[in-house]
């Protein structure tokens, strides 16, 4: 049996949740705070990592390579390798150019925090660059590569919605207003595995809040 490890308000174990339940693949959940972490299942103290019968493992993008190597069913890379290799891009921009760019500015966003102006611009900056640059890659038809769920659908339906956020809430404005991303949202939100996501991660960070301010 696998455990997913880390906390349900978190994007990137949301990620890989996804992936878990579209694929069908058993699994248990364990509560795992960013520092109170298992070290030597995740050496920077990251969340999300996963538990197998053969050891221990950080970074989503492996988990997810790992599930689908390891559970061939309901697959969510193509077989053809330009297809899968595509598959693979996309998901890998998500993470690198949308995700972790909009991350500069979630301390202000959601946290009750300040980012500097000079920051605030530089990072507008670059997601108006990468966005424009993701436009090009992204199919949207339905799916986010093509026609099919796949791996990129399960960085893309994480990620979208607080890059969308993030900048309605830093700039005025959603920098992602001129891609279908509403209607893909929206039909991802659909699907009885998206709900199950969604529902945990409300009630997680409902209780994320609350040791915030416990701590504070």
């Amino acid at each position: 049996m696998l455990t997913l490890c880390g906390f349900a308000a978190s994007n990137y174990h949301n990620k890989v949740k996804f992936a878990l339940l579209e694929k069908g693949v058993p699994f248990e959940e364990e509560l795992a705070w960013v520092g109170a972490t298992d070290t030597a299942a995740s050496p920077l103290g990251k969340v999300p990592y996963l538990k197998t019968p053969d050891g221990a493992m950080c970074e989503s993008a492996v988990m997810l390579e790992y599930i689908e190597n390891k559970y061939p069913q309901n697959p969510l890379i193509p077989a053809d390798p330009f297809a899968a290799a595509k598959v693979r891009e996309l998901a890998l921009f998500l993470d690198l150019h949308l995700e972790l760019v909009a991350r500069n500015l979630y301390p202000e966003a959601f946290f009750g925090g300040k980012v500097s102006d000079s920051v605030k611009e530089k990072v507008g900056a670059q997601l108006e660059k990468n966005v424009a640059a993701f436009a090009k890659l992204a199919k949207f038809s339905p799916f986010v590569a093509g026609d099919s769920l796949t791996l990129a659908d399960c960085a893309a339906v994480t990620h979208l919605p607080l890059v969308s956020g993030t900048t309605k809430l830093i700039y005025g404005k959603d920098f992602l207003a001129e891609l279908p991303v509403r209607d893909y949202l929206k039909m991802m939100g659909e699907r009885p595995h998206m709900q199950k996501v969604n529902a945990d991660r409300k009630a997680n960070m409902e209780l994320m809040m609350s040791r915030m301010k416990a701590k504070s």
